[in-house]
């Protein structure tokens, strides 16, 4: 299964970052609602560990939901994922984080992909499982790329073609970005048009509908993973309905988020 093998490689792009940083780095603090480094990667091991468990035994799974949800909710992701892995952190904590995914993609990339699968949002496919991984280790990586990709590698995120299957999470998931805040659907779905990080044209939805979105693949999926203000890319969304939809847009599973403020998710200088 591609996706599995897409997973991987989007973590080892990541782990080529965290494996360029010291403890002490990784103790930094980036732009995403003050997490710190360990906190991304900390949060990527549970919910691979859950995505992981949730292929393997449902009942498990159900069994860690119902452990995990409540502390979730009370002391928030970075508190509760850091008294689930006892206090490890640093080069323990990349490690084994590295260790696990790398197990992890060859148990998805040999699972049946058409499999359903249960999580903590609807159930969904095998394959849209370990697409949604793919998808939060790309998003959660920004913002330690964001942070340290200069200093440490001299150089941005390195981005590819893979991008494509969190595009199509994005626009598959535009009914769900409505409904998760009680919201009509809207029909017809707005036309999505891109370009891709090796210069492809990727096309989705009817043309001629007026409602549009145009412009950066890589732009349209900081957007969609709510790591990018849509003003602070070169994205050109046309009509009402398309506006909207890139005001409230979130392809990932949960209570509705809002996407950050405009200028406050960026590279360093």
């Amino acid at each position: 299964m591609q996706q599995a093998l897409d997973f991987r490689e989007e973590s080892d792009v990541l782990h080529g970052l965290l494996a360029a940083m010291d403890d002490a780095a990784l103790a930094r603090t980036t732009l995403y609602k003050d997490w710190t480094v360990n906190d991304v990667v900390g949060h990527l091991h549970f919910w691979n560990h859950a995505a992981d468990l949730a292929l393997a035994d449902e009942d498990a799974f159900a069994e860690l939901m119902n452990e995990s949800l409540p502390g979730i909710i009370e002391l928030g992701h970075p508190v509760f994922t850091h008294r689930w892995l006892k206090g490890c952190e640093g080069a323990e904590l990349v490690a084994l984080w590295h260790g696990f995914y790398g197990e992890m993609s060859e148990r998805f990339a040999a699972a049946d992909p058409r499999k359903r699968v249960k999580w903590a949002g609807p159930d969904m496919s095998v394959r849209s499982s370990i697409t949604a991984r793919q998808m939060e280790t790309w998003a959660h990586g920004q913002e330690v790329w964001d942070m340290a990709g200069t200093e440490f590698l001299g150089k941005a995120c390195p981005n590819s073609d893979r991008a494509k299957n969190i595009v199509v999470l994005g626009v598959k998931t535009l009914g769900w970005a409505f409904m998760n805040r009680a919201l009509e659907v809207p029909d017809p779905a707005p036309y999505v048009r891109l370009r891709s990080p090796s210069g492809e044209t990727w096309e989705f939805n009817d043309p001629a509908t007026p409602d549009r979105v145009e412009g950066d693949a890589v732009d349209f999926c900081y957007v969609v993973t709510q790591t990018r203000n849509v003003a602070d890319t070169s994205l050109v969304v046309t009509g009402d309905t398309a506006t909207h939809w890139m005001q409230i847009v979130q392809c990932f599973a949960g209570l509705p988020e809002d996407p950050p403020a405009a200028g406050t998710r960026h590279a360093a200088a």
